[in-house]
């Protein structure tokens, strides 16, 4: 792929790196030239990941199994992110974790535990961003159109998400004066495990239009836009890249 690195001398942390959504973003920060940071839990895809990195033309690449729900290990994650490579410029939040039950079936551990990876994960490593990162730094945090219009039997996930968007927001006001711009992507349906392992989706209850449907290498060319200098004024935005599919629910 022939285009400007715009990532060049640049590191990258994202999260929920072993695939989807994920893996993807990481390359295409790799082909324009990121050293990326990969984390998530998952040691063996994530060493495959770290492979497939190096191969799209990473600068460098390194593996944090990490527990993005768990601030000590966030914390870790970030601190040795910096010791190995020397500086922090862009953070992709895009780890989540989705149930499917009826409102009066999930608990309150179900909730914790939702909200935990999907917004604290995020507030985790945001606030080690603003600790570390210098003037020029981005952030990105993927929600999703359940943000903004949702479906049955995913509350805590859409709740998780619209609070991500307000998170966004608030990142975003804090971050101006120190030279931090953040933003969020709104995908829709993706072609991703997550959406085939999807129970209303195989069940037919949702259903998922051809056209609609998003190959992840499609949602990380827009959180590469929004990580890069040619969003520079861009700051605290929402970007729906569904296919038009919210224009229609």
């Amino acid at each position: 792929m022939s285009m400007v690195p715009r990532f060049k001398d640049k590191v990258a942390i994202v999260t929920g790196a072993a695939g989807g959504i994920g893996l993807a973003t990481a390359v295409r920060l790799g082909q324009e030239g990121a050293t990326l940071v990969l984390v998530d839990l998952h040691p063996r895809p994530l060493h495959d990941a770290q492979a497939a990195v190096l191969k799209a033309g990473a600068a460098g690449a390194s593996v944090s199994i990490c527990d993005v729900s768990s601030e000590s290990q966030v914390e870790a994650s970030v601190t040795e992110a910096v010791r190995q490579h020397g500086r922090l410029d862009v953070v992709v939040n895009n780890a989540g974790l989705m149930s499917f039950k009826p409102l009066e079936q999930f608990t309150g551990e179900d909730w914790n535990r939702i909200l935990g990876v999907d917004l604290l994960g995020a507030f985790f490593f945001t606030k080690q961003a603003f600790m570390r990162m210098t003037a020029g730094g981005a952030i990105v945090n993927v929600a999703s159109i359940h943000a903004v219009r949702t479906t049955p039997h995913v509350a805590p996930y859409a709740a998780a998400k619209a609070a991500l968007l307000s998170l966004t927001r608030s990142t975003a006001i804090e971050g101006r004066g120190r030279g931090i711009r953040c933003n969020a992507v709104l995908p829709g349906a993706v072609e991703t495990p997550m959406l085939r392992t999807n129970p209303e989706v195989r069940g037919g209850v949702e259903h998922i239009d051809p056209s609609e449907l998003a190959q992840p290498a499609e949602i990380a060319a827009a959180i590469a836009y929004l990580a890069s200098g040619d969003a520079s004024i861009v700051q605290g935005a929402s970007l729906v890249v569904d296919g038009g599919r919210l224009s229609e629910l």
